[in-house]
């Protein structure tokens, strides 16, 4: 499948005459946007996943569309539409009318991809309002228990006397997994090679079997592996440390700062969406995120709920594109 897409302005133009022909309607009959907001959902919505079934944004969007569909009243639809790294699903829900309808659940490489790729069929700041952070999944450092390590530091100065000696694998360049690996050797001035799969089993299967010494994979994946010492676990990669591995140590904790890096799972609209309309999703979506049983059943896959504002989340995508960028750029990685 080609990995190449061309912007298209008309998403952002339909966006843009839709929104308008919405406010002169408004202005012609004077209903405020507010009111027209009162009498939303008057439709099903469409949460749409760029992902297939299985996936962390899956899982997390049929966890939400039951309990949204009981509370706003209209069924809530997951539709997933995968193919070519997100970019086909989240194009389609960029052009989508901005009526409340039609809704994103996606993650980090929402905004990674846009420096991916030479070209992506959406904007991940202009071509979405976001609405609600929903989730955090934990990553970690795995090696190979061959690997004579069992803390950072000493992975660490075992990297800087074999420069390039040691390989790490991920599900596939440009995975966060990947960019979280460049992030950690950038930062700790080490080399290794990269060893790409096309999806995360292979790479893990291969990490087990010690054709590669290490990989950052999420905590849930992990943590299996490392209770039978098939696996070492030598860090966590985020600020706190995993609730369902508390022994191990964050990066931060053994030295090795600015290379914090999670799996964070939002939900977005798009660009023109009622303001009203977004805050009412927010609301709803918080709650949900609040209740104990929605909390079991993220924890069962790995991820933590996250309830927040929609600032919040603008905030991490406007922070991430320029992070990711800046990764991206000094790696020098494609997705080829």
């Amino acid at each position: 499948m080609s990995k190449h897409f061309t912007r298209q302005p008309a998403f952002s133009a339909r966006r843009r005459f839709i929104a308008s022909a919405c406010a002169i309607a408004c202005a012609a009959t004077g209903i405020a946007p507010a009111a027209l907001a009162q009498s939303w959902p008057s439709k099903p919505i469409t949460i749409i996943v760029p992902f297939t079934p299985g996936t962390g944004m899956d899982n997390l969007a049929r966890t939400l569309s039951p309990r949204l569909a009981q509370r706003l009243g209209q069924p809530v639809i997951v539709d997933n539409k995968p193919g070519a790294s997100g970019n086909i699903g989240t194009g389609i829900a960029a052009s989508a009318a901005p009526d409340g309808h039609t809704l994103l659940v996606t993650a980090n490489t929402f905004v990674t991809n846009a420096s991916l790729f030479k070209n992506i069929p959406y904007d991940p700041v202009k071509s979405f309002v976001p609405v609600a952070p929903a989730s955090v999944g934990a990553l970690a450092l795995a090696v190979n228990p061959s690997v004579p390590a069992r803390n950072l530091q000493e992975f660490i100065n075992l990297l800087k006397a074999n420069p390039g000696k040691y390989s790490f694998s991920s599900p596939g360049n440009g995975t966060p997994q990947h960019l979280a690996m460049e992030l950690f050797t950038i930062n700790t001035g080490t080399q290794m090679l990269h060893v790409p799969y096309k999806g995360s089993a292979g790479a893990i299967t291969d990490l087990l079997g010690g054709s590669v010494q290490a990989m950052v994979l999420p905590v849930h994946s992990a943590l299996g592996h490392a209770k039978t010492g098939k696996l070492v676990l030598l860090g966590v990669a985020q600020e706190k440390r995993a609730a369902a591995a508390p022994a191990v140590p964050t990066f931060a904790e053994q030295g090795v700062k600015g290379a914090e890096v999670d799996l964070w799972y939002g939900v977005l609209a798009p660009a023109g969406t009622p303001p009203a309309v977004v805050s009412r999703l927010n609301t709803e979506i918080n709650q949900i995120l609040s209740q104990p049983d929605v909390r079991e059943a993220l924890d069962k896959q790995g991820m933590t709920a996250t309830p927040g504002s929609a600032d919040k989340l603008g905030n991490l995508i406007r922070t991430d594109a320029k992070r990711w960028a800046d990764v991206i750029k000094r790696a020098n990685i494609t997705a080829d």
